[in-house]
């Protein structure tokens, strides 16, 4: 295809283009099965004629066999031309208004139609006979030949008819299926009009709604279908993205307020404020909102699953992270059978294991035990604490962003922002895995599994 015609070819519509191509198929299509049909009518009408011919020369050489063959030979007007050639090749008998001097076929030539049985095509004006003819040779007794012919005119007029139904009634068909073709095309295509419209919609308003569902089930519905799933979850994500921003403007809102309270008193009363108090005061916010951002950016770094991934030891993860605990309060165990590769990025994973152990150092009421072992293809990481642990309930609401429970809040003087587990769903999940929180009687047991390496 040349490139101006594809681009042309481009820019029409889906509708266009359906249409066109179904219409040079179809013509395509007619236009043989015209050439097809004009064709079979005349082999037909030609193995009629040679038919009848032949029938006529057999009747008349059984007469010459039982030597009752009258002179003129007997035929019906305008229906057979006979001529009998004797041995010599010379004109014995005709039918009437036949050549008694020129044989419609040389002698020759009449032995070896009448041997082949293969009927010829002659032009009759030179033999004294209209138009064209159909001329058949049958053998006789003493070696004589009959030479039959009948005219090509019928058949003729015949082909001429029909040439001229086909070329006026298969533009009309064409032109019929062509309109039928694009009302059917646009039809179809109405529920992706519809669809259509429903998305423009969206984008005016960019409030995420249904689109409209056709009732066939096609492949148009399915497409609908998706599109309808694929809506909702962006609108379960703004609305997310919704809470995020209004949690997150909450809780920042506290330590900038604390920050910007005291700072308005020291500016206020400079010479009766303590001002290493003050900077303690303000250095402990700062650091407050200093990890909300790098919660915050950790938990946008894994949304968007840019992760560094290489083979990691979970097992050498969990001696790392437990040495981190050497001074706790509670002392921090670790049981580890073995290696346990999985693949993944160490950062993000060691911030994970660090939550669980926050998290169980804080409630933890004499130990805190890591285990990892290997189960089924995947990395089991277990963090148990033997704290008063979290009610069955509560136990999916915790991983939400900036979820708090009541008796959780400001233990042993420190207050979080309720990301860590959510942190840790969202690394797990990164990673292809999972997280779950079950009883550990007493205490809490937090499970990791992740796909081995």
């Amino acid at each position: 295809m040349a490139p101006g015609v594809a681009g042309w070819w481009r820019r029409r519509s889906l509708r266009a283009r359906l249409t066109l191509a179904t219409s040079a198929g179809l013509a395509v299509a007619l236009a043989l099965a015209a050439v097809l049909l004009v064709n079979a009518l005349r082999v037909s009408l030609i193995r009629g004629l040679d038919l009848s011919a032949r029938q006529g020369a057999v009747e008349v050489a059984a007469l010459i066999n039982q030597n009752r063959l009258p002179s003129p030979v007997p035929v019906a007007p305008g229906t057979l031309t006979i001529q009998v050639l004797d041995a010599s090749g010379r004109i014995t008998n005709v039918s009437p208004g036949a050549d008694r001097l020129v044989p419609m076929l040389p002698p020759a030539q009449a032995q070896a139609a009448a041997r082949s049985g293969q009927a010829r095509t002659l032009s009759g004006p030179p033999l004294g006979m209209p138009s064209l003819i159909r001329v058949v040779a049958v053998r006789a007794a003493g070696q004589q030949v009959v030479i039959a012919a009948v005219s090509y005119a019928e058949v003729r007029d015949s082909l001429a008819t029909l040439v001229k139904v086909l070329a006026i009634g298969t533009p009309l068909l064409f032109a019929l299926l062509a309109l039928a073709t694009w009302l059917l095309t646009g039809y179809t295509l109405r529920p992706i009009a519809a669809l259509r419209r429903g998305a423009a919609e969206v984008t005016e308003t960019g409030v995420p709604r249904d689109l409209p569902v056709p009732p066939a089930r096609d492949e148009v519905r399915s497409l609908a279908v998706t599109l309808n799933d694929m809506l909702s979850r962006l609108a379960e994500a703004q609305q997310r993205q919704r809470d995020l921003v209004s949690d997150t403007a909450h809780e920042l809102r506290s330590p900038i307020a604390s920050i910007r309270a005291q700072l308005e008193v020291a500016l206020d009363h400079p010479d009766g404020l303590d001002w290493a108090e003050t900077a303690r005061d303000v250095h402990a916010d700062t650091l407050r909102l200093a990890r909300l951002t790098e919660d915050l950016l950790l938990l946008a770094r894994l949304d968007g699953q840019h992760l560094r991934r290489k083979p990691i030891d979970l097992a050498v993860v969990c001696e790392w992270a437990a040495a981190r605990y050497a001074t706790a309060r509670v002392p921090v165990r670790v049981e580890a059978a073995g290696a346990c590769v999985v693949a993944g990025d160490q950062d993000a994973l060691g911030r994970l294991l660090v939550n669980l152990l926050d998290n169980a150092v804080r409630h933890a009421a004499s130990q805190v035990c890591v285990s990892v072992r290997e189960e089924g293809g995947w990395a089991v990481l277990a963090v148990t604490d033997d704290g008063p642990g979290i009610p069955p309930e509560d136990a999916e609401r915790v991983f939400g962003r900036f979820a708090r429970l009541d008796d959780a809040r400001d233990r042993d003087g420190e207050e979080g922002a309720g990301l860590g587990l959510a942190i840790v769903r969202s690394t797990a999940e990164a990673h292809g895995g999972s997280v779950s929180l079950g009883d550990a009687r007493p205490g809490l047991r937090a499970t990791v599994r992740l796909p081995l390496s």
